[in-house]
């Protein structure tokens, strides 16, 4: 493997990574850079565009208290030298609040992309997305008590997180 395969792996991996990013956060703006504008995106309910597929997670994601997607094993085949494919295993996890409290839901499955890299940046070209696996059950998730009381310091979406200070930092 030569450094210019290498940058490129790397390259990829930021991309997937800052996909889970913009997700977890609900930052649409940021979840579109990791698109190609004429990409297609379909999560097994049929192939769409970008502005529609964000549209669409940032309705779901932001009715959820919290996700957070955690990406693993990833396999990266170039296709040529703008081109590659990547398999990335992926699980997931969901804060729903319902009438009867939160339910966690869990979902394990896979990322089958198409990268391109333009001006410089891989971005994602198509997705499928395939679940292998999921659980439900009541949350129970908990914020007090014991050690929890002095972890002061908790996710939220958007700005609010504490990461969207800690970035803006010189």
């Amino acid at each position: 493997m030569d450094n210019h395969e290498v940058v490129n792996r790397l390259a990829i991996a930021e991309t997937l990574a800052l996909y889970c990013r913009a997700i977890d956060r609900c930052d649409a703006a940021l979840l579109a850079e990791v698109f190609t504008p004429d990409s297609r995106i379909d999560y097994g309910d049929g192939a769409k565009p970008p502005a529609e597929t964000i549209s669409g997670l940032m309705a779901g994601l932001g009715a959820m208290r919290l996700t957070q997607h955690n990406i693993a094993n990833t396999v990266i085949r170039f296709t040529g030298d703008a081109r590659a494919k990547a398999e990335t295993n992926c699980v997931a996890l969901h804060i729903i609040p319902g009438p009867d409290g939160e339910t966690e839901l869990v979902v394990g499955g896979r990322y089958l992309d198409r990268l391109v890299k333009r001006e410089g940046r891989w971005r994602i070209a198509e997705r499928l997305y395939v679940m292998d696996w999921n659980r439900s059950q009541p949350a129970t998730m908990q914020l007090a008590g014991g050690l929890f009381d002095g972890l002061l310091r908790r996710g939220a979406r958007g700005s609010d997180d504490p990461s969207t200070a800690w970035w803006d930092e010189a």
